[in-house]
């Protein structure tokens, strides 16, 4: 009896897991009052579904070594995509995005806050969030079924059960010109094995927009 109650138990996680995965899996769109929005096209060669709209123009992006990087917006559209996250929730990962694009771009370019030749303009649009589902979240990384389905998810870089995740829009300019050069909308989301990020209501969006900043950066070398 203990054995089958035991599995029983397991097999309620599963659904739950399954459930709750479902409700807070979001997938990103166009937004609508993002201004590069009607540059936005489907991006065929995105398989992950992390970067699924993109404007792209050729550029050499060796010309530049200066960037701007413009305060990060909180996206108000009624296109957002925040669920009911609160204020100081989205302020948090604003801010947190402000530094770390900061700290990770700042590796390729000097940081400038005025408009030159050979300088790009970032512009970061925080459109979407979801935070991490407290306890199970955790749990869910050593249940046998939970493991069953990070693993499967882990082989197609997707997301883990009951894993939070952060949306947003990346526009980047010509400082000197204002035209625009590159425009995106991604979402990030942790590995599924990333423990330390299934821990805390932010972490796997806040680990998110580290390997946002991370390819980001990878882009512009």
């Amino acid at each position: 009896m203990p054995t089958l109650w035991r599995v029983e138990c397991r097999l309620v996680v599963l659904a739950l897991c399954a459930a709750l995965t479902g409700c807070a899996s979001v997938t990103p769109i166009p937004y609508s009052e993002v201004a590069s929005s009607s540059y936005l096209v489907p991006n065929p060669t995105d398989a992950s579904g992390r970067i699924p709209y993109r404007y792209a123009t050729t550029v050499d992006w060796r010309a530049y070594n200066r960037i701007i990087i413009e305060p990060v917006v909180i996206y108000r559209g009624p296109d957002q995509q925040f669920g009911d996250m609160s204020e100081a929730d989205k302020a948090s990962l604003a801010s947190y995005m402000q530094t770390r694009f900061a700290e990770k771009l700042g590796r390729r370019f000097t940081i400038a806050n005025y408009r030159a030749p050979n300088m790009l303009r970032v512009r970061l649009t925080l459109t979407g969030a979801v935070i991490n589902t407290p306890v199970l979240g955790t749990l869910s990384r050593f249940d046998v079924a939970g493991i069953v389905y990070n693993g499967v998810q882990t082989a197609r870089d997707g997301e883990g059960s009951l894993t939070g995740s952060v949306i947003y829009a990346v526009e980047i300019f010509d400082a000197g010109t204002s035209r625009l050069l590159s425009a995106f909308v991604t979402k990030q989301y942790p590995s599924p094995y990333d423990i330390k990020a299934s821990v805390g209501p932010l972490a796997a969006a806040e680990a998110g927009i580290d390997k946002g900043a991370e390819a980001l950066m990878a882009q512009l070398r």
